[in-house]
Parts: C-alpha cells; sequence; structure tokens
C-alpha cells in the first residue's frame, strides 16, 4: 500500500505567462479544458477500483460506466482490448464502443523488472487461468495479459498482491512502471545500485493521490550500470550512474525524453544526485510535471514539451527553488558505453563469482506455461530470482557456475536460446492490431516471421542491429530510435490495393550517437515484402559499409537508392 502521507507540494499560483492557454495548475487554471481532464477532475481515477471490485465484477461489462471504462480503469492497468475482426482501416473511424471488446488487457508492473520465481509462478496461474495462456514481456519490463474479464479481476488482484505485485497506475495520466537495470546488485561492473532509491519512490509515489492525477503518463528509469540500459535517453526523467571526481558515485539527471508522433530526446539538467536524494528529485519532477504540465491539448500535454519550452537551466531553477528547498551538486555526464548491445543477453560473472543468465523470447512474446517452467528452471539452478529488461528479454540471476551448462540447456529447450542470432536479439513488436484499439496492422507474428526469414537468408549477420516494429503512430515499440523502425499503416500495392504494410524509419540509435531514423521520401513497405526490403538493404549495407561502420552511421550517409 503507497504511503499517502507524503508531503504535496502545493501548486504555486502565479500570473499566467506565455502559456496561459496551456492549462497549468501553477497558473491557477484549473478549469477542464478537455474531456480527459473533466473526467479526472470528477473522480480521482484511484477511486475506480472500489466500483470495480463491488459493482462491475458482479454485475458485468455493460455495468460499466463508460468515463470508468475508456478512461479511469487504466489506473488500474486495464484497456479494454480490439474486438476481433475490425481491420486496421476503420482503426480511425469507428467510435470507441464500436471498437471496444468485452475484455481487457491487463499491465502488471515489475517495477525495476525485479521478480521472484514465486510470483512468476502466480504470473504463469494467472495467464494460464484467466488470461488464455497470454503474457508478453513489454519493452517496458512490465507483463501484459489479455483476455480479462471484470468479473475476474478482483481475484487476479488478490492473487497478484499476496506475493507483491501490482497493476496500480500501470497505466493511466500516473507516474507508470520505474524502470530499472536488470543486472542492479550483482553486475561486476555497476557503478552503484539504484535499488534502494527505487523501493523508496514506489513507496512514497505509487498509489498517492498527490500524484495520480497528471497532465499524461509520466516514464521513469534509474540504473547504476555503466551500460546504460534502461533507454535513459527517452523518459521524462531518468536517473543514470555516474562517479562524481570529489564526491564518488551517484546519479546524473536527465528528463523531458518522449517519443509517440513528436519525439523528443531527454536533456541533462547537469546536477549529480546522491543515492538518498533520488527520491526527493523524483518527486520533485513529478510535482513540476503536476503543476506546470500543459493540460489544455493531450497531443501536447506530455512533460517533454513543458522541457523544451523552459529550457534545462530554468527547469533546474524551478526543481531547486520551488520544489527542493536546495541547490543541487553539479556534477558529469555519463561515460557513453562502447557496446552495441545493452540488454545482458548471455551469460555473465556476477560481481559475487555466480553467473546470470540472459535469454531471448521472441518479441516479447510468452505464455503462461513457459513463465512456469522458467520459474522451475531459475529455482533449480539460482537463487529464484529473475529480471525483465526494456528489451522484453529475461534474466536468470545467482546461478552458480557448474549449472550454468545446464541452464542455458533447460532454457533452449524451452525455445528460449541465449545465443540468438542478430535478429532475434534485435527484433521488438508492440502488441499490435490482434489485440490493441489503436493499431491498424499486425506485429507480434509479423516480427516473428521476419525474423525467421532473415535468419535463413542472411544466416552469418552478425552484426549488432535493432528492427522495432509499431502497430501505429505511437511508437510503443521505439520505431525511432531502431537501425530498422517499421510505422505500420496501410499502403497500396503494386495492384493498386490497400494492404498492411509499413512506413521505414532508418538509422535510428541511442547510446553512442543518440538521434532518431531517417525517413525516405515515399518509402513504404506492403507487410508481404517486408522481408525482401530488410535482406535488400542489409545487403547493401554489407556491401558498402566502412571497416567497423554501423547500420546507423552507414543510413545516416546512404543515398535514397541505396535505402530502397
Amino acid at each position: 500500500m503507497a504511503d499517502t502521507s507524503s508531503k504535496r507540494v502545493a501548486p504555486t499560483r502565479r500570473k499566467a505567462g506565455r502559456h496561459r492557454g496551456e492549462g497549468q495548475w501553477a497558473a491557477g487554471h484549473f478549469t477542464p479544458l478537455n474531456a480527459n481532464e473533466q473526467t479526472k477532475k470528477d473522480d480521482d481515477g484511484l477511486n475506480v477500483r472500489t466500483r470495480i471490485e463491488t459493482i462491475y465484477a458482479h454485475r458485468g461489462f455493460d455495468a460499466i460506466d463508460g468515463a470508468d471504462l475508456r478512461g479511469r480503469m487504466r489506473w488500474y492497468g486495464l484497456y479494454t482490448q480490439r474486438r476481433p475482426g475490425i481491420d486496421g482501416g476503420k482503426t480511425a473511424i469507428l467510435e470507441p464502443e464500436e471498437l471496444d471488446d468485452e475484455y481487457f488487457m491487463m499491465r502488471v508492473r515489475i517495477d525495476g523488472g525485479r521478480l521472484t520465481t514465486g510470483q512468476l509462478r502466480v504470473i504463469a496461474e494467472i495467464s494460464q487461468e484467466f488470461a488464455r495462456g497470454t503474457a508478453d514481456i513489454t519493452d517496458r519490463q512490465n507483463i501484459q495479459y489479455h483476455w480479462i474479464r471484470i468479473e475476474d479481476v478482483p481475484e487476479i488482484w488478490r492473487r497478484l498482491e499476496a506475493v507483491g505485485l501490482s497493476t496500480t497506475e500501470a497505466c493511466g495520466d500516473t507516474p507508470r512502471v520505474i524502470l530499472g537495470s536488470p543486472v542492479a546488485g550483482i553486475a561486476a561492473d555497476e557503478i552503484i545500485d539504484g535499488t534502494p532509491a527505487l523501493e523508496e519512490i514506489q513507496r512514497r509515489v505509487v498509489g498517492n493521490k498527490a500524484y495520480s492525477n497528471l497532465p499524461r503518463k509520466f516514464k521513469s528509469a534509474i540504473s547504476g550500470s555503466p551500460l546504460l540500459d534502461v533507454a535513459h535517453e527517452i523518459n521524462d526523467i531518468s536517473l543514470v550512474g555516474v562517479r562524481h571526481p570529489e564526491l564518488g558515485p551517484g546519479f546524473d539527471l536527465w528528463v523531458g525524453g518522449g517519443l509517440s508522433t513528436n519525439p523528443k530526446l531527454g536533456v541533462r539538467l547537469g546536477a549529480w544526485v546522491p543515492l538518498a536524494e533520488v527520491p526527493d528529485v523524483f518527486e520533485g519532477v513529478v510535482a513540476i510535471f503536476r503543476d506546470y504540465g500543459y493540460r489544455r491539448l493531450r497531443n501536447r500535454a506530455r512533460l517533454k514539451f513543458l522541457v523544451a519550452d523552459w529550457g534545462a537551466e530554468k527547469f533546474r531553477q524551478v526543481l531547486e527553488d520551488e520544489y527542493l528547498g536546495r541547490k543541487l551538486t553539479d556534477g558529469p555526464a555519463p561515460e557513453i558505453p562502447a557496446q552495441r548491445w545493452r540488454d545482458h543477453i548471455g551469460v555473465h560473472a556476477q560481481r559475487d563469482g555466480r553467473y546470470y543468465i540472459g535469454f531471448a523470447p521472441t518479441v516479447g512474446r510468452v505464455d503462461g506455461a513457459t513463465l512456469a517452467k522458467i520459474a522451475e528452471l531459475a529455482e533449480a539452478g539460482g537463487s529464484g530470482r529473475l529480471r525483465t529488461t526494456v528489451e522484453q528479454k529475461m534474466i536468470m540471476l545467482d546461478v552458480p557456475e557448474e549449472k550454468v551448462p545446464a541452464m542455458v540447456e533447460g532454457l533452449e529447450a524451452l525455445g528460449l536460446t541465449t545465443r540468438p542470432s542478430t535478429f532475434r536479439r534485435g527484433t521488438m513488436a508492440c502488441t499490435g492490431i490482434e489485440f490493441c484499439k489503436l493499431a491498424i496492422v499486425e506485429t507480434k507474428a509479423r516480427g516473428a516471421g521476419l525474423i525467421e526469414e532473415l535468419e535463413r537468408r542472411l544466416p552469418g549477420f552478425d552484426e549488432p542491429l535493432t528492427i522495432n516494429i509499431n502497430g501505429c503512430p505511437n511508437s510503443c515499440a521505439r520505431i525511432q530510435i531502431a537501425d530498422i523502425g517499421l510505422k505500420g499503416q496501410l499502403v497500396t500495392d503494386a495492384e493498386g490495393n490497400q494492404v498492411e504494410g509499413y512506413q521505414v524509419h532508418l538509422g535510428g540509435s541511442l547510446g553512442l550517437e543518440p538521434g532518431f531514423g531517417r525517413k525516405v521520401r515515399g518509402l513504404k513497405v506492403t507487410a508481404a515484402e517486408l522481408p525482401d526490403y530488410v535482406e535488400r538493404v542489409l545487403r547493401r549495407y554489407l556491401d558498402q559499409r566502412a571497416e567497423g561502420e554501423r547500420f546507423a552511421a552507414w543510413a545516416a550517409r546512404a543515398d535514397d537508392k541505396a535505402l530502397s
């Protein structure tokens, strides 16, 4: 249960500035300027749980109030899923009630990606009993179910909460799951373990009504790994490990990252934050977003727009003067890792002499039966601890050296390789049209099929490469920062038919040279053409690259013909 006694920072009333029309609470603008803001003002999203447990679970789907169904239920990780049989051409033209199925997607938040085998067993049991076997690993370290009935939700909550898991604020205009390094506390090269701060933030913030009405979703990440393994550049707030020359290990503070249809990379505030102060800084940034965030237009309500307008210097000043009441310490930027892969796949030594093993489900798709077997294997071979990653992968911790071969073999028997091809390792996909009401095209099955085709056609390809497949423009699968990003849309084939296809983004990346992928004018690929297209581009890369040249660097300089 969250601590709701945390100090609440009151919005500062001041004269309206240049953003008078943006609905900022700190400027005294509390009148809702759109239907979403009205819904949140009418009733806090956290209050919907009582209605689910006492009314909707007993009376069924048809009894659910519309504002709860398509709004407040997200505060507990629930979205209606897409009604089967509705093609992508109707996504943008049908009313919500025409798209809604009577089943839900349910998101289980897994802060820091931390799981025990006991928790994974419960997740597996719920999958098999209530979710038709579904259980996808997301690129935000969560587990996502489908086919959930409203009647079963209270019992699912009871089972999850009995083992310390929750769906609270897994969705909605809230502080969502806190990403964490999947090797926190065990990696031999770790700068600092952020777990204590992550746990304190959970205690203070999750389920706290002081922060349950934000302008939009709030995404966060904490990692003390030198691999920068939480995609820190694209979160609303990130704290990543650095060593201060005088003060030692701490965290570098970033704000204002995010993708979707208007992508922006986060910016450094130039502040070094000691471990003990991370929760205070986190609360301060969330409170700035609550009070100063734009609430007039949903498509301008993310923190990145406020940061872009203010700049890093003003944002830091407001954080220090109005929310922390003290100055932050200047600090160094993190060192950019030389490694292209930040997913911890394979067998790696821990600081205590044991090993962790990273393995690769295909595009994050697993099922309850497989998760149960992973839990059984981890319990036999390790300490019973596992982690999920921001690349839709998993890690088994604390394996003694003598048990490593048996664990690797056991995972391989489940189809979970620790030595995946570049394509199996580097391909991610969002939920897609199978379940998502926003999607236009298929993603999961298409991603799996693409992997198989590329493994067959390019068996020797061993350069690091990311292929991210998204079913719509919203970039849940991070298309703009992939080597090959595929944004789902309807396209016209050679016969003039409207079919599923993708707009292509090429050469996006994080880490060494962060930037968004390049779009070639007019380049759209049908789903049927996709394997041929990707093979063609990769073969051109292999033919034309300079020695040691990464795909992203080649794509940035190649001509349009080479990329078509």
